[in-house]
């Protein structure tokens, strides 16, 4: 299965340039139908607090309609409202066919940038089966706590689908944490972030695609690029079977969360 991270630099709290701009850029990648296309954290507003600004129905609707009329998997990044006067920052995962079939709410919100003060933190993992690969969404933060990823890997995840807002002051961190964590459960990692400048910081990219023995298959500068790899669910079963580090996880030591799954 064909997987696409869509790295670009955000238009601040411009659902509609953004869109435009997501669309040219698949556009002139020849992306194919069939593809997993993945957008940064919050894609098509930025990393906003704002939330009467960027909270509607405008991502959903334009991403099933651009899903569909492409034939295209694609996992949006919007934030979406509670029955408080908080927000959650979403991951979703829509079918070819247009059909939401996977809501992800980012677990770990980023207190040191005060994004706790605005958005709730969600309280399951999500797993879908797309084209016969096990994909579990993440969002940004979620990066710094392998043991949600164990998690992820225990409820049969096999792609991890992360969008970020990662700023380019931890750079080398997003680096070297998405190859532990690709490594460490001997899953693929689609990850994408931003790059350009908002009101607040500064983001460099380097969105990956990592296998999982920890290869590289594609790996993105600070420019806007389309990012894709082929990735074989064969392969990854192949490796857990050859070296079963899995199996030797101690369960009685993680604790547990619920998991939203249809595999």
């Amino acid at each position: 299965m064909q997987f696409a991270a869509i790295q670009f630099d955000i238009i601040w709290e411009d659902k509609s340039a953004n869109h435009a701009l997501i669309e040219q850029l698949l556009h002139e990648a020849g992306i194919e139908p069939g593809t997993f296309v993945l957008l940064p954290e919050l894609g098509d507003t930025g990393f906003s607090f704002n939330l009467p600004k960027i909270v509607d129905e405008t991502t959903l609707d334009w991403g099933s309609d651009l899903a569909e009329r492409l034939g295209i998997w694609l996992q949006v990044g919007y934030a979406r409202s509670t029955d408080s006067d908080k927000g959650l920052n979403c991951a979703s995962i829509i079918s070819p066919q247009g059909e939401v079939i996977a809501t992800y709410a980012k677990i770990h919100p980023f207190s040191y940038s005060r994004e706790s003060e605005y958005f709730v933190g969600g309280d399951q993992l999500v797993i879908r089966t797309c084209d016969g690969l096990k994909v579990c969404p993440m969002i940004c933060y979620d990066l710094r706590f392998p043991e949600l990823w164990r998690h992820g890997v225990l409820g049969g995840a096999e792609v991890f689908t992360i969008g970020a807002s990662w700023p380019e002051a931890r750079q080398a961190h997003w680096r070297s944490l998405l190859l532990a964590r690709a490594i460490e459960n001997q899953a693929f990692v689609v990850a994408v972030n931003r790059i350009g400048v908002d009101p607040n910081l500064g983001y460099a990219g380097g969105s990956l695609i990592i296998s999982p023995r920890g290869e590289i298959l594609a790996e993105a500068g600070h420019e806007p690029q389309v990012l894709r790899a082929e990735l074989n669910p064969n392969s990854i079963r192949r490796w857990r079977e050859e070296f079963p580090a899995l199996r030797d996880l101690r369960r009685d030591l993680l604790g547990a969360i619920p998991i939203d799954q249809t595999i």
